[in-house]
């Protein structure tokens, strides 16, 4: 199977304003050492080199993992989120379900386990919304969504760490407590607002569409 990291960038279009041709020079890297590991992420130290010849000593942290999510839509236009306690910042935080897919493993499966484990749901169509690089001045993280619809419930089986809480909410709602600023997962986010323009612009079935805008 394809690396996940490779299949990844494979496909990187140039923006239509960019041509590559007025570009500084690209970060060089002289070395590097593993100042944490786990089995979920390695921290690194590199002895690096900004494209101004400045010398830099760079900490990335690189996860073992692609984070993958996908945005559950049902026929009535309502969307399902789901809920839990995160430990970086001690919050409590409404998210589409999402997690991680080993590289070696095709994103999308990660995605349905996902989906499975922590909303007890299966979907019948997927369609990638995007790809997404999660905070690229720290991290190598990258990011695939699905949007998904023909749902039909299955087992919950969330992780030993996790209690999770499940919702079911109209489109509409997802999007102003966005606005509110009550969701902030960067990734549900970035997910919600990309579903928003898929159904405005005909990417999505239409009445599909039709059921997630009525609330908007």
């Amino acid at each position: 199977m394809t690396d996940s990291r490779t299949a990844f960038d494979a496909d990187r279009p140039l923006p239509v304003w960019d041509d590559g041709s007025d570009r500084p020079p690209p970060w060089s890297d002289h070395g590097s050492s593993v100042l944490f590991e786990s089995p979920w992420l390695r921290l690194m130290r590199h002895d690096a080199t900004a494209p101004t010849g400045f010398k830099a000593d760079y900490a990335v942290m690189r996860p073992r993992n692609m984070s993958v999510g996908v945005l559950p839509v049902h026929d009535d236009g309502t969307v399902t989120l789901v809920g839990q306690q995160r430990f970086a910042l001690m919050n409590w935080s409404w998210e589409m379900p999402e997690g991680g897919a080993p590289f070696d493993e095709d994103p999308i499966e990660g995605a349905r386990r996902e989906l499975a484990e922590e909303a007890g749901l299966a979907a019948a169509t997927w369609i990638p919304a995007y790809k997404a690089e999660m905070s690229n001045s720290v991290t190598d993280e990258r990011a695939m969504a699905w949007i998904a619809w023909g749902l039909t419930p299955v087992p919950v089986a969330p992780d030993p760490t996790e209690i999770i809480r499940v919702v079911r909410v109209p489109f509409g709602d997802l999007l102003r407590e966005i606005g509110t600023g009550a969701i902030r997962d960067m990734f549900t986010l970035a997910t919600a607002l990309r579903a928003y323009h898929m159904a405005r612009e005909g990417e999505l079935p239409p009445e599909l569409a039709k059921a997630m805008l009525a609330s908007v």
